[in-house]
């Protein structure tokens, strides 16, 4: 037969209030078992996040290096390009020095002396 207990009524020590759960005395053998557990699923889960992060960290790199890759391969073309330019700038620099030296020493120092076309003598 169950019996329940009115609030204002008090329960002895045998009887357990249908509020509150039945307490249990707690050892110290008991308590050192909770905390193992305790300490046992904190590692756990702290595993389990490490391992997420490192499934996480390795997926973030492997997308990195196939975005990155092909504007790797962007990026040695045009350095590539930009070289050979370079190299044809200089080459074109080295051919003409001296014509263009010659050509400008002569305009300096062969000075020719004239009116210019929009001078106009006043009277």
């Amino acid at each position: 037969m169950l019996t329940t207990l009115l609030p204002t009524q008090h329960s002895t020590p045998d009887q357990a209030h249908p509020l509150r759960p039945p307490s249990t005395s707690s050892t110290p053998r008991t308590e050192e078992g909770k905390a193992r557990r305790l300490k046992q699923a904190k590692e756990e889960a702290q595993m389990e996040v490490e391992q997420y992060r490192r499934e996480r960290e390795q997926e973030f790199q492997s997308k990195q290096q196939a975005a990155m890759g092909s504007q790797g391969n962007l990026s040695a073309e045009v350095e590539q390009a930009t070289r050979r330019q370079v190299q044809g700038m200089q080459s074109s620099q080295q051919r003409n020095r001296e014509r263009v030296l010659a050509q400008l020493l002569g305009m300096v120092c062969d000075v020719r002396p004239q009116v210019h076309p929009n001078y106009r003598i006043a009277v």
